[in-house]
């Protein structure tokens, strides 16, 4: 695997204003398949980055960039500079007419919003300062979605990218309710049990993190494509029923060997628990999927409504899992 340096955000955010990437790395072949990141390669992504190497064996040339944010990621397939990505792009599909296809659930939306026990319900929260991971970004919609069901409004909203700089802003009373994914939300519960706890939340699946592609890339690379959505089902089919694959696949391919034993302890404790959670679903696409989407980010206000006006072929492409189902079964 080629792993690109992670990009400054300064430095990202100048060029996004520009409209100008990177190319990819001269030395890539022009069958070499360009995979945005818009995050570290860490724990929570291993499982993605397991799939790709699945794939690779199978002759997929690719090359993994990791960007600053989500949208620089997104903004690099938009500009022709990587093919396919990690995200969730349904605003970005809607409002620019880019043809950007979803085309594989990568993980459903499983937050969880947490407080200071001095809060106790969510009406206690009407008009109290709340952060969130960045403008726009899926903490918020979440948020937001929370809000509308609730009945309240948030007060001042600030912005501290990386669950883990939250975690420490919690620990350390900067700020007071955030919205965790599930190990930051077990670490701040572990680490300060009787200074914080967990609000209710949203209880239907929706889409976290989505494998999407210039909808031109997936018809003329249709070998590429068939691959790697047939290696991301056969995985997530495995992980549901065996957590321990994903740090099975990790040692045998010396995965995130610069990361600390005690990280590298936790991987599969971790997928235990999201797989309890049931944030890789098997299913991968389907009309149903997308429903569920449109009316979860509706309601956020990051897509335009009405959800049932919605098509789902303007924003999927559902034929690489169709496909990946005959292939493999089920």
């Amino acid at each position: 695997m080629a792993l690109h340096q992670t990009f400054n955000r300064g430095f990202a955010a100048c060029m996004i204003a520009a409209a100008a990437f990177a190319a990819p790395a001269a030395n890539a072949q022009d069958d070499t398949v360009q995979v945005a990141l818009g995050d570290v390669v860490s724990v929570e992504t291993l499982a993605f980055v397991v799939a790709l190497e699945r794939a690779k064996d199978r002759g997929l040339n690719y090359e993994l960039t990791s960007f600053a944010e989500e949208d620089l990621a997104i903004q690099a397939i938009v500009g022709g500079q990587m093919d396919v990505g990690i995200g969730t792009p349904y605003s970005v599909i809607q409002q620019t007419n880019v043809p950007l296809r979803n085309i594989f659930q990568v993980s459903t939306l499983v937050f969880f919003p947490v407080v200071s026990t001095e809060y106790k319900t969510w009406q206690d929260l009407n008009g109290q300062p709340f952060t969130f991971h960045a403008r726009g970004t899926a903490t918020e919609a979440y948020g937001n979605v929370l809000a509308a069901r609730e009945g309240i409004e948030f007060g001042d909203r600030s912005y501290v990218p990386g669950s883990e700089n939250r975690v420490v802003a919690l620990l350390n009373g900067t700020i007071k309710g955030t919205i965790l994914d599930l190990s930051n939300k077990n670490l701040v519960l572990e680490q300060a049990p009787d200074k914080f706890h967990v609000l209710p939340a949203v209880e239907e699946k929706v889409s976290d993190e989505i494998l999407f592609a210039n909808a031109d890339w997936v018809a003329n690379n249709p070998e590429s494509s068939a691959i790697l959505v047939e290696e991301l089902m056969k995985l997530w089919r495995e992980m549901n029923e065996n957590p321990a694959i994903i740090e099975e696949e990790r040692a045998k391919r010396n995965l995130l060997a610069d990361q600390p034993q005690e990280i590298l302890d936790d991987v599969t404790e971790y997928y235990e628990e999201g797989v309890e959670a049931g944030i890789w679903s098997p299913e991968g696409a389907s009309e149903e999927i997308a429903r569920g989407d449109f009316e979860f980010y509706v309601d956020a206000g990051q897509m335009q409504g009405p959800a049932a006006d919605l098509k789902v072929e303007d924003f999927w492409n559902l034929a690489p899992v169709e496909a990946a189902k005959k292939a493999i079964g089920g």
